[in-house]
């Protein structure tokens, strides 16, 4: 298991001049979620789901824990950013390309070691609780949920 300081260090200093970013930042986002599915004395699986293992760790990681789906997308989109980064190599926006990949892959570390604090991580967000236990009958909204 690869300690999330080890994590945020590589994210840090990443190179985005050394070979193959894809892998790298796919393999410390698969770090993250192994840190995650071990916590909850589990082996990580070594499956894949749509072609990537981050998504089947995912998969594994939500089982039971249904905020930890707040993440879903989070996962999602480091696959599709290492699917630009393998397409097209050479493209312009490789850099940025990359550069998106390891804020999302960092993002995915401060979400999954916060849930690891905070178990209630994640059961909140724009499709929020508070949205939905509405009244309908002419329930009165505070003022943080108004919409300006």
């Amino acid at each position: 298991m690869m300690p999330f300081a080890d994590i945020e260090a590589a994210l840090d200093g990443f190179d985005f001049a050394a070979s193959d970013p894809a892998s790298r930042l796919l393999g410390l986002a698969e770090a993250v979620l192994e840190n995650w599915v071990e916590a909850r004395d589990e082996a990580p699986t070594s499956d894949e789901r749509e072609g990537f293992r981050l998504l089947a760790l995912h998969r594994q990681g939500a089982r039971g824990e249904l905020s930890f789906n707040a993440c879903r997308e989070t996962c999602r989109e480091v696959a599709w950013h290492a699917n630009l980064l393998r397409l097209e190599p050479d493209h312009d926006e490789t850099v940025a390309r990359a550069t998106m990949m390891v804020m999302l892959v960092r993002h995915l570390l401060l979400f999954v070691s916060g849930k690891m604090q905070v178990a209630a991580l994640g059961e909140f967000c724009c499709s929020s609780r508070t949205l939905r236990a509405l009244d309908r009958d002419g329930a009165e909204m505070s003022d943080h949920q108004r919409i300006a």
